[in-house]
């Protein structure tokens, strides 16, 4: 596996738009803020060409336009680590003109971005052997009081913090609109979280392998395409085992079953060791007797392997970064977890 070198001091962050861009509010100002947050860091910026574009469809631009940006802005010199402007719709689309032989063979560089971007993040990881952060995209670095979570992400570009914990609270109702677009988050639900060994509640689990994943509404997408060669790299890694972190933005409890049914019929949890699944953004949903629960567990329940839910990671913020591609060591007990990462 591959990693990036950590953003030192003085260094240049990159800006890319293969998904969303930052041209309308509360977008536009989030993003400006965030550069103008980096630039009294110390840092330099570089924007790319389709950061404020808004003329594509469920992206940024035309799917050759956003896979050029991409392409440039990973082999260039000229940055040193890449901050995603936001998530979307059809990122998947770019994914015909993205290079990743060429990016393969480049200087691994940190890529961060979550949701849509998880065509990238997991591709990266999967095409490339190259390690990518499942973190926020870059408007979220422009609230005007960063949670601990935006300085996690931070202090893992910069290689200060490999060791997360969850946070004890989340948000369910954002105060961000179009008038207010750099409010804190407003954190006001109770972090609860729910171990299962199998179907059997338990009240401390632990895990170690290889942290892979990502946003299920895109893995799910990617799967059955020339782009997933997923077996093929869980074949590469096998003796580490592997764990999955996933989680969802538009899928109701019925579409998360099916997912994971698909991925599990894929092949793709092969040598699993645990899994950690992300808050939902349709949280607390039921249908047909069916909820966020056991939409995952009736699946995976025939690994016997730790199963961690309504984990900090995904579209219910704040959202602990992961590094896709590293081995980890996870625990949990209660509601108190604990990532430690290492880059080998």
């Amino acid at each position: 596996m591959k990693y990036g070198k950590f953003l030192q001091k003085n260094g240049t962050i990159g800006f890319v738009a293969p998904s969303f861009g930052c041209n309308t509010e509360p977008y536009y100002t989030g993003f400006q803020n965030a550069q103008n947050i980096f630039r009294a860091m110390g840092y330099q910026t570089e924007v790319g060409p389709n950061c404020y574009k808004g003329c594509g469809i469920g992206i940024s631009n035309t799917p050759e336009k956003c896979g050029k940006e991409l392409n440039e802005a990973y082999i260039s010199n000229k940055t040193d680590v890449l901050i995603s402007c936001g998530g979307g719709e059809l990122m998947c689309e770019v994914l015909d003109y993205i290079d990743f032989e060429k990016i393969k063979t480049a200087l691994p560089k940190w890529y961060m971005g979550y949701s849509d971007n998880t065509n990238m993040t997991f591709l990266l990881t999967t095409l490339c052997d190259t390690a990518s952060i499942y973190g926020p995209c870059a408007p979220t670095f422009g609230m005007e009081k960063w949670h601990p979570a935006i300085w996690d992400a931070y202090k893992l570009l910069t290689g200060e913090k490999l060791t997360m914990q969850g946070y004890d609270k989340w948000e369910k109702e954002s105060l961000k609109s179009e008038e207010n677009p750099i409010p804190p988050y407003h954190v006001t639900e109770e972090k609860i979280l729910h171990s299962f060994v199998g179907q059997e509640p338990v009240s401390e689990v632990q895990m170690e392998g290889r942290l892979i994943g990502g946003c299920m509404d895109c893995l799910v997408n990617l799967s059955g395409t020339r782009f997933d060669k997923t077996e093929e790299f869980l074949e590469r890694y096998k003796e580490d085992g592997f764990i999955w972190f996933l989680e969802s933005c538009d899928l109701n409890v019925m579409s998360i079953r099916r997912t994971i049914w698909n991925l599990d019929h894929s092949g793709w949890f092969q040598y699993v060791r645990g899994f950690i699944i992300g808050r939902p953004l349709v949280f607390g949903q039921e249908m047909m007797g069916l909820d966020q629960y056991r939409a995952v567990l009736d699946i995976v329940e025939k690994y016997h392997v730790p199963v961690i839910m309504d984990v900090d990671i995904g579209h219910l913020p704040p959202m602990m970064p992961l590094i896709c591609g590293s081995m980890a060591k996870v625990k949990a007990k209660g509601n108190e977890m604990e990532v430690e990462m290492k880059l080998v």
